[in-house]
């Protein structure tokens, strides 16, 4: 199958590029992806909380009163859950939030998106993107002369130019094909992708 290619500095059709339809025109899985994109949000949750239980809370080791004649309740330890100072009831710990994903569920995932992208219209192709200097507005010029807003560009290799023209846009990310993921495919409107992009992407989840 062929995608339609975009030339950057004008933004019309420039051709076309021939790809795989094993990546770019399988049917979409809904279910597939939903269980690999948040399996990929949980995976980047740190589990750092961490409170302390009644035995973990310095101090508390002597009976506070005796146990009658007070006129008061009952109480052994002044670290109890109930007094100010005390451990948490039911205290949270450090936990690992990661769910395990199978290679070809995953590779399934990414194909499925690819070709969502593609059936949909949200996936743009272009020969090359590539500014000469870091500043946003070249960056914001070649976005405004594809048409697209809210969108994020893959390119064959990281470009630092790029990725500091980028950084201070508003829903605009860069990323090379390398560290692509489905999270960022499906959080965007609209995906830019060069050619080059496109064939390691093909050679990655064909």
């Amino acid at each position: 199958m062929e995608l339609k290619m975009i030339e950057l500095a004008t933004g019309k059709e420039a051709g076309k590029v021939g790809v795989s339809a094993e990546v770019f025109g399988v049917d979409f899985n809904e279910s597939l992806v939903h269980q690999v994109v948040v399996s990929y949000m949980a995976g980047a949750r740190s589990g750092t909380k961490s409170q302390k239980t009644r035995a973990e809370v310095r101090g508390g080791g002597i009976k506070p009163w005796r146990q009658k004649g007070t006129g008061r309740a009952r109480a052994g330890t002044i670290r109890s859950p109930i007094w100010v100072g005390g451990g948490r009831a039911f205290p949270g710990h450090n936990r690992d939030f990661s769910q395990k994903v199978n290679k070809k569920m995953y590779r399934g995932a990414m194909r499925s998106i690819l070709s969502e992208l593609n059936r949909t219209g949200r996936l743009v192709v272009v020969d090359d993107f590539k500014i000469d200097a870091p500043k946003t507005r070249d960056f914001k010029a070649k976005l405004q002369s594809l048409g697209v807003t809210d969108v994020l560009v893959v390119t064959e290799a990281f470009d630092e130019y790029l990725y500091l023209s980028a950084r201070n846009i508003y829903h605009a990310d860069v990323c090379d094909a390398a560290s692509v993921d489905p999270l960022s495919l499906v959080g965007f409107k609209s995906v830019i992708m060069t050619q080059g992009a496109i064939k390691q992407l093909e050679e990655k989840f064909a």
